[in-house]
């Protein structure tokens, strides 16, 4: 896997952002990373539509996607995601608040491929940060992002 591929943080919350930004940094990937704010500024970022229409093509090496997002949330931006041929194939890694098991097992049945609980510390946010970062873009390999799954 190249390391020129791009993140997507969806997130609204601007302390989230910063210390993922920072986790980020430190392994040289902040300028990877491309930030929105809410649900619908996910799907234009993934569609290419709005602001994000001039983006280069492809899809991003993974998706961290808050739950509970203004205008558009997480499931269904997810729902969007996995049932569209031309993003299925992009892993994404829901990054929320929400211990409840109804948005866990729903996650799940949407395609998500990994459930992530916000840590309430500064510490333990970092560390979860850093862990998912290691994994989702250091070492998983993800198809090449110009790659469209079979119907």
């Amino acid at each position: 896997m190249t390391l020129h591929k791009r993140i997507l943080l969806a997130e609204d919350d601007p302390n989230d952002v910063e210390l993922t930004l920072t986790v980020f940094a430190e392994f040289g990937l902040a300028d990877k990373l491309d930030v929105v704010r809410d649900g619908q500024e996910a799907l234009d970022y993934l569609y290419r539509r709005g602001s994000w229409s001039n983006r280069p093509d492809g899809n991003p090496v993974a998706v961290l996607l808050d739950l509970k997002m203004p205008r558009v949330d997480g499931l269904e931006v997810l729902r969007q995601i996995k049932t569209d041929p031309v993003t299925r194939a992009t892993p994404v890694i829901m990054l929320t608040s929400s211990r409840e098991e109804r948005d866990l097992v729903k996650s799940y049945c949407l395609g998500v491929n990994a459930y992530v609980v916000k840590p309430a510390g500064f510490q333990d946010f970092t560390k979860a940060i850093r862990e998912i970062s290691t994994f989702w873009v250091l070492v998983n390999e993800a198809p090449d992002s110009g790659q469209i799954c079979p119907e």
